[in-house]
């Protein structure tokens, strides 16, 4: 049995070496379409490990409170007005009166004008309280941040992201420096680390950390606030204190039957609807993909059914020395398989190799695992064995005289 196998492995090896040019086409159709899954659902799984990881890196077990009515817009948040609803007060009244809640941390922000010596630009100015640093993971590269009586005292110091470092300063550090925001002057007093885009796609590092109180005296001079970042004692938590922050802000804004004048953004079900989109986007790249892998399947398909009809000699002298029916089938079955598993193994190492260089030159984030690279080897032998039957099942049905009288 072992040997009949080895000797069909053999002639299948041959009769496809034969026909070099005709192989290479079919594998390479095979290649492109393993490949193609391979990098479809890598890229996809590796957006939804950076949305996910943008999220935690927000902090963990957040609550956001933003004025007015957020919506999202193309994956961005966007509010349609200035809302003046949300107040400092809001705040040390969620602090003080929700059980669940630890920290609370106010935030206002505006684009305005940052000056250095005769470089300036445009960027965001963000307003925030010394909880901030803690609740949403801030860290500082150089230098220190500020802390609660340089905000209450509305002192002005600043804390610059990496693109401004870069931007402002050409790369030295600024800590020391006094810079002009609007026209007031403010001291750098630190330097943030570097944490990229959000999940919003807002570069975290092109902003300028002030005292919000410094913030609403001195530069936006409003009183009310954007948004409120609120962090719950542990996950489980989060539904509760949801549900309290709504009812406090009802009362406080006096709404009773009236909408909502905030938005309330719980970070569980960000990260749950976040995972279901990535998980649907991940299924659409991956049927897309497997239509790549189908028109492979249909390659196989095409030539094989070639092969049969080329090769009615070879099958009509088989049969006559006494090969079954099943030999032949097994032949054409053998030959597809070893076809479609070339592809998948050469389309794997293309689409590893295509997701090393989309990393490492193109910043994308693929997350390379071994059930992707097995399921695309697998896909291929399955596609291999179904494209395969139809030819193999009409060339086992020639009968040998119809064969040798047709040649």
């Amino acid at each position: 049995m072992i040997l009949k196998i080895t000797k069909t492995i053999a002639l299948s090896y041959k009769i496809l070496t034969a026909h070099k040019l005709r192989t290479a086409l079919c594998i390479s159709s095979m290649t492109i379409g393993v490949a193609a899954v391979v990098v479809m659902v890598s890229m996809g799984r590796g957006a939804q490990k950076r949305v996910l990881d943008m999220i935690h890196d927000m902090g963990t077990n957040l609550i956001v409170v933003n004025a007015g009515h957020v919506t999202l817009v193309g994956g961005r948040e966007r509010q349609s007005a200035i809302v003046t609803s949300l107040r400092p007060e809001d705040a040390d009244a969620i602090l003080d009166h929700c059980t669940s809640v630890i920290e609370v941390a106010p935030e206002t922000s505006r684009k305005m004008n940052v000056e250095w010596e005769s470089e300036n630009l445009m960027t965001e100015i963000v307003g925030i309280s010394p909880a901030a640093f803690r609740i949403r993971n801030i860290e500082i590269k150089t230098g220190s941040n500020f802390d609660s009586i340089e905000n209450d005292t509305g002192k002005r110091v600043a804390i610059v992201g990496s693109v401004i470092v870069e931007k402002l300063f050409n790369g030295e550090n600024p800590v020391g420096y006094r810079i002009r925001i609007g026209n007031a002057p403010f001291d750098v007093v630190g330097v943030m680390k570097a944490k990229g885009v959000d999940a919003n796609g807002v570069d975290r590092d092109d902003r300028v950390l002030i005292p919000i109180k410094t913030a609403m005296l001195r530069l936006v001079r409003t009183t009310f606030i954007q948004k409120i970042h609120i962090q719950v004692a542990d996950s489980e938590q989060l539904e509760r204190a949801e549900t309290e922050i709504r009812d406090l802000l009802r009362e406080r804004h006096r709404l009773r039957d009236k909408p909502d004048d905030f938005t309330i953004q719980n970070q569980a079900t960000l990260v749950q609807t976040e995972r279901e989109s990535a998980r649907i986007l991940t299924l659409l790249i991956g049927s897309v993909a497997a239509i790549s892998l189908i028109v492979g399947g249909i390659g196989i398909l095409a030539v094989m059914l070639t092969a049969s009809r080329e090769r009615r000699r070879e099958i009509g002298l088989r049969r006559a020395i006494g090969a079954r029916r099943r030999d032949i089938r097994t032949q054409f079955l053998l030959e597809s398989l070893i076809i479609a598993c070339l592809g998948g193994f050469s389309g794997t190492v293309l689409g590893i190799l295509s997701n090393f260089l989309a990393s490492k030159l193109g910043g994308w984030t693929a997350l390379q695992s071994w059930d992707v690279t097995g399921a695309g080897l697998a896909l291929s032998a399955i596609i291999g064995l179904i494209f395969g039957i139809y030819p193999a099942s009409k060339a086992s049905k020639l009968e040998p005289i119809e064969a040798l009288r047709t040649e």
